[in-house]
């Protein structure tokens, strides 16, 4: 679900979240805000440090950084007035060597700093370039490593759970339900989850987890179903995505009462990832938040027809990342990339719609809200065009 151990990947290709096995613990590094980066001749090419995990022996690793790669060349190719010096420096996933590649990207003259992929890279890279002006705009979704200089690009639970939960408040159901896994990932989607309640105007009509074990399941339903139906809640919000408990978890839980015909179910995760998803008899008719698919679907489209295969999902940050540098560097040149200038207001457009960088070093993302309607995914709330649309 959540990436923070330091080799869990942002995003598997059959999942948009994973399981987590432990929290990170992690200060973000020291910076303020506003700090100019390296100066450049006007007009020259930005060079842009790319930390991504090659030059390992896992293939998982080299498939996800030339996708990395892929994606960052074909932003670069798609921006207008802005020339990028792509400069590419391996990490093989270790926080030592991506601290390494990082002050050797400064020295080279880096005016910032795209990646790297996993947490404690992200962490240990902002640290080793935090003095020196240079931001890094990392393809994790941890929150625990983003603030000082180092900004995440990766879609948060804090950023699904405040859009679908305003979806729901806003129509009307407003107590809800929180069923989360008893991992760390579940624990941190759990708070997500309250916090944006509660913001959005609605109640906590009750909290229930379970042993994250097909027995452990099996036993916690009957307290499950009973808290729902005596909570009054009006809907349940769950953590668990298609690898972990949902496919047991929402047929037990239909079974015992606590179906789609009487309780609005939402999910954290992405429910159509892996299709199969959709034909899960316990989720019919519930709601999850996904990227814009109209600009999502014309990145798939762009990436396919120039590499040969489909992206997998993480691919699209490297996108991002670039879309954003060029945007500030077409406005104020390679010295203008400081953390103000990147945090602007009105945001980007990337390949999954608006996103916008935030004094915390979160993302906030533009997303759409879905429902699963007869084993399809309808888009039920199209993502925002703008910050002062629906969700913010």
């Amino acid at each position: 679900m959540f990436p923070v151990l330091s080799r869990v990947r942002l995003y598997a290709v059959q999942s948009a979240l994973l399981v987590l096995a432990l929290v990170l613990s992690a200060c973000g590094p020291g910076y303020s805000p506003g700090i100019s980066g390296p100066g450049l001749n006007a007009g020259a090419a930005i060079p842009v440090a790319l930390l991504i995990p090659g030059g390992s022996d896992d293939t998982n690793d080299i498939y996800i950084a030339q996708s990395l790669e892929n994606a960052a060349r074909l932003a670069i190719a798609d921006l207008g007035g802005v020339t990028i010096d792509l400069r590419v420096y391996n990490t093989q996933g270790s926080p030592e060597i991506a601290a390494a590649m990082a002050t050797q990207a400064a020295d080279e003259g880096a005016a910032v700093i795209l990646g790297p992929f996993f947490a404690l890279e992200a962490n240990a890279a902002g640290a080793a370039v935090a003095s020196r002006g240079i931001n890094v705009l990392s393809f994790s979704n941890n929150p625990e490593v983003a603030g000082g200089n180092v900004f995440i690009l990766g879609q948060t639970f804090d950023s699904t759970a405040r859009r679908l939960a305003s979806y729901a408040v806003g129509r009307g159901i407003d107590r809800i339900m929180v069923v989360h896994d008893p991992d760390p990932a579940g624990q941190i989607g759990k708070v997500a989850i309250e916090n944006a309640v509660v913001n959005a105007g609605g109640t906590l009509a009750a909290v229930g987890t379970y042993e994250f074990s097909q027995n452990g399941i099996i036993e916690a339903i009957p307290g499950l179903a009973a808290s729902a139906k005596s909570s009054g809640a009006k809907a349940l919000f769950l953590t668990a995505d298609n690898a972990g408990a949902l496919p047991l978890l929402s047929q037990l839980l239909m079974e015992n009462g606590v179906n789609p015909a009487t309780f609005q179910f939402i999910g954290l995760a992405r429910w159509d990832i892996p299709a199969a998803t959709l034909a899960l008899p316990g989720v019919q008719g519930a709601w999850f938040a996904l990227p814009d698919p109209v600009t999502n679907q014309q990145f798939q489209a762009r990436y396919a027809a120039a590499y040969g295969e489909a992206p997998p999902i993480y691919a699209g940050f490297a996108y991002d990342g670039i879309a954003a540098i060029g945007a500030v560097a077409r406005s104020g040149g390679g010295a203008s990339l400081t953390a103000d200038a990147l945090m602007q207001s009105a945001g980007f457009v990337g390949v999954g719609g608006i996103f916008r960088l935030r004094p915390d070093g979160t993302t906030d993302r533009g997303l759409a809200v879905a429902q699963i309607l007869d084993k399809q995914l309808v888009v039920i709330e199209p993502a925002p065009n703008n910050f002062g649309g629906v969700g913010f």
